[in-house]
């Protein structure tokens, strides 16, 4: 966006009314659990539910905005607006949309609010990366590498092969429109994938012990531990 004016041209008694709101904040909760990356991060409800009453007791309004940016980013205006006297002040987010799909969307959407809100009303956060179906680069480093373990993405051929050999387990849960198979790592051991439709599967896939390989938008583990 050309011309993004940041705030209005007079915040006076917004920075006063957000100097209170700063006085009130406390670190925002760890409460949600990415097992991609064994780590623990700070919540879109937890951020807000850290800064939503001292906003509201000291007259901010708070609102969050997609907006038109360039083809395959995704961005976000987070503005707060002093109500007694209309002054404001903004900020724009972009960010790239590795997928370009609803569910890669409303990844994006909920980590950008989330990083938004939190840099513009000023709420401490620990470093995360919970978005990992929409945010993560393909470069960024990382403890756990999926291609380690994992051969390269079947062909049609080999898709074929696996339905005709598909793997089950009386130690693998049960879940509707999910398909398990077995696959040999890079490394020679024994994986079982979960594929399908895997996206209202996953948290009971979790509990099972699989992983998200990201790359390969599919859930796995070593067969030891089906």
């Amino acid at each position: 966006m050309e011309n993004f004016t940041l705030c209005s041209s007079e915040i006076t008694d917004l920075a006063e009314a957000m100097l209170k709101v700063q006085q009130a904040l406390k670190p925002a909760a760890k409460d949600g659990q990415n097992n991609f990356t064994n780590s623990r991060y700070a919540s879109l409800q937890s951020v807000m539910e850290t800064c939503r009453e001292a906003l509201l007791s000291n007259g901010i309004w708070l609102t969050q905005l997609p907006v038109q940016v360039e083809n395959g980013n995704l961005g976000l205006v987070s503005k707060i607006v002093h109500a007694e006297s209309g002054q404001w002040q903004s900020s724009l987010l972009v960010m790239p949309l590795p997928k370009s799909d609803p569910q890669g969307y409303g990844s994006a959407m909920t980590y950008a609010r989330r990083y938004g809100l939190a840099a513009l009303i000023g709420v401490v956060t620990e470093h995360d990366d919970d978005a990992e179906g929409s945010c993560r680069p393909s470069n960024m480093d990382s403890d756990y590498d999926p291609s380690r373990h994992l051969g390269p993405a079947p062909t049609r051929q080999n898709c074929s092969q696996a339905r005709d050999n598909s793997h089950s387990s009386p130690n693998l849960p049960r879940l509707e429109g999910v398909q398990y198979r077995k696959e040999n790592g890079q490394n020679g051991k024994p994986c079982i994938l979960a594929t399908g439709n895997t996206l209202p599967q996953k948290e009971s896939l979790r509990k099972a012990g699989f992983r998200w390989d990201g790359n390969r938008k599919l859930w796995w583990k070593h067969e030891q531990a089906a």
